[in-house]
């Protein structure tokens, strides 16, 4: 499967996938006609709704941002490693308002291996084996964010709401948070939805920034994510919740995370995991 996927991504040398011709979905017939194609154009009418009902700022945006851009210098393998400013972010280039060219993730070229496996069929392994302690799936009543009835919350916060059902752990017990970042806006999104604070509340969690640092309360995205990391569509943050639990994070990044939370989806298909290393 490897050697015909990749002789067919190979032949075009772009890391991104690009449409043809074809029918559009049916939710497109809401938002084609006004140029509305992209997903920084769906996302950005839900965010503004969020920013005018709960006084969520871009400079808090920007912190998911910078955050990002901080860790991923520690990441070799990393898009975007040079430093990034709050001005930097500020001034850069209008997306989709209020999102910027720094709140859209990168595409770049990677795989994703997962195995899964009975416990114990995982003797002499040469790692830990972890544990999948949880998951929440959820899907929403719309096909996007636009149609739903409350769209200052997503399908993320059902799934959050599900994965707590199935585990005696708590948002507390959480180490590091690998969160989807495909906008920044979605990572706001999943630290509500899986209770590390309020709803409306997320603003007063970021703050400056500190508490989501690789030395705070709850480092956040620490290979640097899809904003500077890469998108891997969602495996990236899977892969790294492994790396970290292993230990193997490198220098400069936590060594002794026992358990971490993972999303790998978003729209209105929404899924989570809490994975741990006891």
């Amino acid at each position: 499967m490897w050697e015909s996927t990749a002789a067919a991504q190979a032949g075009g040398g772009r890391a991104s996938v690009l449409f043809g011709g074809g029918k559009l979905p049916p939710h497109l017939e809401w938002v084609a006609p006004f140029g509305a194609l992209s997903a920084a154009n769906w996302l950005a009418m839900p965010a503004q709704r969020y920013m005018h009902d709960f006084g969520l700022r871009r400079e808090h945006l920007g912190v998911i941002a910078i955050n990002a851009r901080r860790n991923a210098a520690l990441n070799p393998d990393a898009i975007y490693r040079d430093p990034l400013s709050m001005q930097d972010y500020l001034n850069a280039r209008m997306i989709s308002e209020p999102l910027c060219l720094y709140d859209c993730d990168v595409p770049c070229d990677g795989a994703t291996a997962v195995v899964i496996s009975r416990r114990e069929a995982t003797s002499g392994l040469p790692r830990h084996p972890l544990t999948i302690e949880s998951v929440g799936p959820s899907m929403y009543e719309r096909a996007t964010w636009d149609q739903r009835r409350d769209i200052t919350t997503m399908a993320a916060h059902d799934a959050g709401a599900a994965l707590w059902e199935h585990t005696t752990l708590t948002a507390k017990d959480v180490d590091m948070a690998q969160l989807y970042d495909g906008f920044s806006f979605l990572t706001v999104m999943w630290l509500e939805a899986l209770g590390f604070c309020e709803h409306g509340k997320v603003g007063e969690f970021l703050g400056d920034g500190e508490g989501i640092a690789l030395d705070g309360s709850l480092p956040l995205n620490t290979n640097g994510g899809q904003l500077s990391g890469g998108r891997l569509h969602g495996m990236g943050f899977l892969h790294e919740a492994c790396v970290q639990l292993w230990g193997e994070g490198g220098t400069g990044r936590p060594q002794d995370a026992r358990g971490g939370r993972c999303r790998c989806r978003w729209r209105p298909v929404a899924g989570t995991m809490l994975i741990s290393s006891r």
